[in-house]
């Protein structure tokens, strides 16, 4: 099955509209879907290594779009629907530690943390929710999801036919250390995620307090 879904998933990857629909992923990630788009990117990437940039430009525009909705719905709508989406999507704790981080360090949060495992989308919703400055916001967004998209194409533009080489004969192995390194991120950024100091202690507080 893992084979099927792999070659089906290269194969569309060729697809004269593959750009969109990933665009379309990253856009919808960015606000409020749970999946991120790195895997979908990776593979296409895979099938087509000469286009990995333009794949990872297309990511970053969708993403970008999409935060700006995020952005939206925290700074417009969210009693009336935000929170319930937060609260949907696991992140809900999570929320005021973020605005409190956001509040006092500004675009760098959105570079750092834009760029790691933490959802894209929390930060996104808090920011519109805080009313960070919107083009401060753009600018970070658009140098956070550079990077975290870049990397992935640059690589694959780099050595993209070596590595589906390795992939197309190890598939299963090469799944179960992407996904052992997904949660290991994730798990990583958890434990080490944001600040130091007297601001790192704040936010801990404040997320404790709104959690009692």
């Amino acid at each position: 099955m893992l084979r099927r879904l792999y070659d089906w998933t290269m194969a569309k990857a060729a697809h004269r509209h593959a750009e969109w629909w990933l665009a379309a992923f990253a856009f919808m990630e960015a606000s409020f879907f749970p999946v991120p788009p790195h895997p979908l990117l990776g593979l296409m990437c895979l099938a087509e290594p000469k286009k990995a940039i333009r794949f990872a430009a297309f990511a970053t525009l969708g993403s970008v779009a999409g935060g700006l909705l995020g952005y939206a719905i925290g700074h417009f709508a969210y009693a009336a629907f935000g929170e319930a989406m937060l609260q949907a999507l696991g992140l809900a704790d999570s929320f005021p530690k973020a605005a409190c981080y956001l509040r006092d360090y500004g675009a760098e949060i959105i570079i750092v943390k834009g760029a790691t495992p933490i959802p894209f989308k929390l930060l996104t919703i808090t920011a519109g929710f805080i009313g960070m400055n919107l083009w401060v916001f753009i600018g970070a967004s658009i140098v956070s999801r550079s990077i975290s998209f870049m990397i992935v194409g640059v690589l694959f533009r780099l050595f993209g036919a070596p590595i589906k080489a390795v992939i197309d004969k190890h598939l299963g192995k090469v799944t179960i250390a992407f996904v052992v390194l997904i949660v290991a991120g994730f798990l990583a950024v958890t434990m080490l995620g944001g600040g130091g100091g007297k601001t790192s202690e704040k936010c801990a507080s404040v997320a404790a307090t709104t959690a009692a």
